[in-house]
């Protein structure tokens, strides 16, 4: 108990441990493969803080705090941490209704969120969330990412299009004839820049080349052909000057609202934030573990991302979580520690500290065509077609959170989602439970708890006045009730003796033990004596921690199904499976 809530043994950092025999060979891979992931990451952070309502300088300055912290304090020896898609609708969301500084407010209570689920083991617990699950609110978010870079894509011009994804769609309506056929050009260009540059060289992101092309392209369109109508980031955002200090976010408070009333607005959209940083953090790590051959540690990851995510809101930054799409990148270019990461966070510093002049001159239909790839490749629509064909439940669940995230938001849709998914499980796992019922005789053949003495194979019998359940699966609250339905309607005149077989019950929860209490003195009350057979350690300790076996009485439980025959036999007064004359 005590290791459980002790802070040592459970944050381990990947970076002390990869450290122990490193070699100047290591670190050169792990140099270039920093400097290469730095630079694939310079559009994506821009992207994501430009389209988080924020600006280039706040998404910048989160991959470089975040991804420095991630990498030092994180799980993961090649976990890439930063701004990703994923955060773009929330943050968004949350800047409309509370702000800036609602939004700093939020990540601080995320951060806290995120160190204590780490510090209590949770991260293993956060790797079950349903496949349909992530698949629906993923898709949901790609779509979602697509349809707020319509306004730039097209040059439409649109400085309040509404938040919410029906009415933006119609908004893009009523202006469609404001396209700017030169932003559409360049967005498209971009987007064919990114689709081919793999086809010639894998090794240079198609991001980075577009951004370069494009600026260029459109550098000299201002300068030599009097194009004028093409909007770049310094047109809209205050450019980077280097790294903006620490300070600590005003709170702001509406007429007659207290700190303790902002704090509850915010929690929902905190907790989305953790869970959504957990989740793809944990993702990340995951298929990072499977390429290198490598395992996680999943709780100092989380507390990691939890300390990320507290220390970026005092830099004006924004939501950060491990970057599936960044860790590859990392991993096929040689980098195998956290130095790599550190390495990527220094060149993001630099960008922010030299570059910032070179950051404005970035096209907006550029960075537009870069996010609508990022949206293209994060939507998983293979997986999408996939679940089509699954089981029909699953594809439901799937959609049910899709749809939700789409029209509503990412908390709605997470919580629905887990919801559903609860629900069927327990409706599949109350489906797959079976309950036999014997009455004459037992096929030593088909059960393993029979004790057989030399070549008897014999059908056991079961004495008179006696019937035998068998239970096939966990004994918990979606079969408790189930059970209770099939022994009411069996008829119990002249019953002496109920057998409830549980050789196959992993587990038994508290409406569980509290049916087999009913069901005890049900039974007493008719005049029947209830026999357990097989109860395993588990559920034993279980029931008489409760009660259970005082209650029953310890002659009442025996080990297997001869024991409890014996019983029985000896209640009704008949000799040991032997079938009477």
């Amino acid at each position: 108990m005590q290791n459980f809530f002790s802070f040592k043994y459970v944050f381990r950092p990947k970076l002390f441990t990869a450290m122990r025999g490193y070699t100047m060979e290591r670190f050169l891979q792990d140099a270039v493969a920093g400097i290469i992931v730095g630079v694939v990451a310079i559009p994506l952070a821009i992207a994501f803080g430009i389209s988080s309502g924020v600006g280039p300088t706040e998404g910048l300055v989160t991959a470089v705090i975040a991804g420095f912290i991630i990498s030092a304090f994180g799980g993961s020896k090649v976990q890439i941490g930063g701004p990703t898609g994923a955060f773009i609708v929330i943050i968004y969301g949350i800047i409309q209704e509370h702000g800036l500084t609602g939004l700093l407010i939020a990540m601080i209570m995320a951060g806290i969120l995120l160190i204590i689920m780490g510090l209590f083991k949770l991260g293993n617990v956060i790797k079950f969330v349903p496949y349909p699950v992530i698949v629906g609110f993923t898709a949901g978010i790609a779509l979602t990412i697509f349809t707020t870079q319509m306004n730039d894509l097209f040059g439409l011009g649109i400085t309040d299009a509404p938040a919410d994804f029906v009415h933006k769609w119609i908004c893009y309506g009523q202006h469609w004839q404001d396209v700017n056929l030169w932003s559409f050009g360049i967005g498209v260009a971009s987007i064919l820049l990114i689709i081919f540059t793999p086809r010639i060289s894998k090794k240079i992101p198609g991001s980075l080349i577009a951004i370069i092309v494009m600026t260029l392209a459109v550098w000299l369109l201002r300068k030599y052909a009097g194009v004028t109508c093409l909007t770049t980031i310094a047109d809209l955002y205050e450019l980077p000057h280097g790294m903006p200090a620490p300070h600590l976010p005003a709170i702001e408070l509406q007429d007659g609202q207290t700190q303790l009333m902002l704090i509850q607005d915010l929690f929902p959209a905190a907790f989305t934030i953790a869970m959504l940083g957990a989740i793809e953090s944990l993702l990340s790590a995951m298929v990072a573990d499977g390429v290198i051959g490598d395992q996680h540690n999943s709780n100092t990851e989380l507390i990691a991302q939890g300390i990320a995510n507290m220390v970026v809101p005092f830099f004006g930054g924004i939501p950060a979580t491990g970057a599936i799409a960044r860790t590859m990148t990392n991993i096929n270019n040689g980098g195998r520690t956290p130095v790599a990461g550190i390495i990527h966070s220094i060149v993001l510093l630099l960008v922010l500290l030299f570059l910032g002049t070179l950051v404005g001159m970035i096209p907006m239909a550029c960075i537009a065509g870069v996010l609508v790839m990022v949206s293209y490749n994060m939507s998983g629509w293979r997986s999408f077609v996939w679940l089509a064909k699954a089981p029909k439940s699953d594809f439901i669940v799937m959609l049910v959170t899709f749809v939700l995230t789409v029209i509503f938001n990412l908390t709605v849709a997470i919580e629905v989602g887990l919801l559903l998914a609860v629900i069927l499980f327990i409706k599949r796992t109350n489906e797959a439970t079976v309950i036999r019922t014997f009455s004459d005789e037992l096929d030593p053949s088909k059960n393993n708890d029979i004790r057989l003495h030399g070549d008897d194979l014999e059908m056991l019998h079961i004495p008179k006045h006696t019937e035998v359940y068998e239970i096939d699966g966990p004994y918990f609250f979606g079969i408790a009730n189930k059970f209770e339905d099939i022994s009411r309607r069996i008829g119990m005149d002249g019953q002496k003796v109920r057998i409830i077989r549980m050789r196959k019950v992993s587990f038994i929860d508290s409406t569980g033990i509290h049916n087999l209490e009913q069901l005890y003195q049900r039974t007493q009350s008719c005049g029947i004596q209830l026999v357990l057979s097989g109860v395993n350690h588990h559920v034993f300790h279980a029931l008489e921690k409760a009660g259970v076996v005082k209650l029953i009485g310890r002659e009442n439980i025996r080990d297997h199904i001869n024991g409890a025959l014996a019983r029985a036999a000896e209640i009704v007064g008949e000799e040991t499976n032997k079938p009477p004359k």
